[in-house]
């Protein structure tokens, strides 16, 4: 039985190294270049005929997405067997609706582009990990198929052993506000720990005021989770209001780490976190890896899905 093939997009080669067991794969080779003008040349150098291939790449950017499209129809054509398309972080997911007249929803116009990519011989996946927002594999048309992967073991045994490196025997999960309190109450009962959340309220379009919080957290680990980092106002704000309440220390666990411009300086700056943790499902996450902020991979959770 031939190996599975796993490409990657110059982006993602420190990923899809983690994916990589020599038992069941064999590195896809592709030459890469830019021209003078900055167009972008690719050439498959391996023999994808009657393979089963995965491209592992994400949508930090417009250019990183057209990369992994141009790369995969170029795979289907060459007469792959099987497509699975990984996407570890989803780039367009806050775009998921459109709340005023004439807003592009840009994470379904994406899902359709790349829906558009040639069908291999049995069909094309698509798998993403822990999508801002439940509907977004249902933008996917036609004959591919769509995954959502949920990273709750990685958070999980992350959330633990954080507790554990800092001498608590029990922690509270807590969330950024009410809208991710469902999620974080699942994992907290999953590890067998109390959750929380802060309850706002909205003043302006621009300013939220923290109202209450609906558990006791005096003197307590509270590690707070959320799916994405940006800018990490909102961590700032309820971090804030949970010391206020008398948490003992706050960290915080993350499935995706962007940390555009200085986010990394403003989170450490404040002083209210004793430690970040995320996964490299975003590169920019490994710029920052440090003392500060550690990076957890997610690359056994998707060979199990490969």
């Amino acid at each position: 039985m031939k190996k599975i093939l796993l490409f990657s997009t110059p982006e993602y080669k420190y990923l899809a190294q983690k994916v990589y067991d020599e038992q069941f794969f064999e590195y896809g080779e592709i030459e890469v270049k830019t021209f003078p003008d900055g167009e972008r040349y690719q050439r498959i150098i391996s023999d994808v005929k009657n393979r089963n291939v995965v491209i592992i790449s994400g949508t930090i950017s417009d250019k990183e997405t057209l990369t992994l499209y141009d790369l995969a129809c170029a795979i289907a054509k060459y007469d792959a067997k099987k497509l699975t398309i990984v996407i570890p972080y989803y780039g367009y997911s806050t775009m998921e609706r459109a709340v005023k007249y004439g807003e592009v929803v840009t994470a379904k116009t994406r899902a359709r582009l790349l829906s558009t990519i040639p069908n291999a011989k049995d069909g094309n996946h698509f798998i993403m990990i822990d999508l801002h927002s439940e509907g977004i594999p249902f933008y996917f048309e036609g004959d591919v198929t769509s995954k959502h992967l949920y990273a709750k073991k990685v958070i999980k045994k992350a959330a633990l052993n954080l507790a554990k490196e800092l001498n608590y025997n029990d922690f509270i999960l807590a969330s950024t506000d009410a809208g991710r309190a469902k999620w974080v109450e699942s994992l907290a009962n999953d590890m067998g720990v109390g959750g929380a959340f802060v309850l706002k309220r909205r003043i302006s379009g621009t300013n939220t005021q923290v109202t209450a919080i609906n558990a006791d957290v005096e003197g307590k680990l509270v590690i707070i989770y959320d799916d994405m980092i940006r800018t990490g106002g909102s961590l700032i704000h309820a971090a804030q209001a949970y010391k206020n309440a008398g948490a003992d220390k706050i960290a915080v666990i993350s499935t995706h780490g962007l940390f555009p411009n200085d986010a990394v300086k403003r989170l450490k700056d404040s002083e209210l976190f004793i430690k970040i943790i995320v996964t490299d499902t975003h590169p920019n996450a490994l710029k920052y890896e440090g003392d500060f902020l550690k990076v957890v991979s997610v690359g056994e959770l998707i060979r199990g899905e490969l």
